[in-house]
């Protein structure tokens, strides 16, 4: 997992509250478990004007051009703005791959949905709470300011603006330090390899029966 700690990037204003999995990533392109692949799907009913298959490339689809993620002004973007209850409805992991797998590393909001803000983390993907007047704010200055960026500090967990005005945004301890460090289940783990590889060394020699 890729280390998370502080980074400057473009924002983009997802202005609807309750997006839920499905509108994330709608369930007809949920034909893989790996993780790559799903960005150009990414909000797919409202991204296209056509009916997309799996499998079709983004090159043949007809994009809308009223959408915010296909409007010049956004391209590159890396921080989503969102409303309230970001990421309910079904628990699909697929929601923040598609996501991340877009270019995304921050999603801001007043609220998200439980399982998908804890899939988030397994991946990488930082999403910050901030209370909703912040959010108002940084939405008027995101739809007034082409080019418009912010800074995620996360060691000092606080969002930046470009005119440096600060807002603190609550985290986890432990998911602070794996993100930090790259960690996700695996990497955390892997951290304990050298007891692991003692103890079933010392369980061959006290159990050797196990391991015909």
């Amino acid at each position: 997992m890729e280390k998370f700690q502080t980074m400057t990037a473009l924002v983009a204003p997802m202005d609807r509250a309750n997006v839920d999995t499905d509108a994330i990533i709608p369930k007809q392109f949920l034909k893989s478990i790996k993780r790559s692949g799903f960005g150009q799907n990414l909000f797919d009913e409202w991204r296209y004007l056509d009916h997309g298959e799996p499998g079709m490339d983004s090159s043949q689809r007809k994009p809308n051009p009223e959408f915010v993620l296909n409007q010049p002004r956004y391209q590159g973007v890396q921080i989503l703005l969102a409303r309230a209850n970001f990421g309910c409805g079904s628990s699909r992991e697929h929601a923040p791959w598609s996501l991340q797998d877009y270019g995304f590393r921050v999603i801001i909001a007043p609220s998200f949905a439980d399982i998908f803000f804890n899939n988030c983390y397994k991946i990488g993907l930082l999403p910050v709470v901030l209370d909703a007047a912040v959010l108002d704010y940084l939405f008027e200055q995101v739809k007034s300011t082409e080019g418009y960026r912010l800074t995620v500090d996360l060691l000092n967990q606080t969002v930046i603006t470009p005119q440096n005005e600060e807002f603190t945004f609550e985290i986890d301890t432990f998911r602070k330090h794996s993100l930090l460090n790259g960690l996700d289940d695996i990497g955390l783990t892997l951290q304990h390899a050298e007891k692991i590889s003692q103890f079933e060394q010392k369980r061959r020699i006290e159990q050797p029966w196990l391991f015909l």
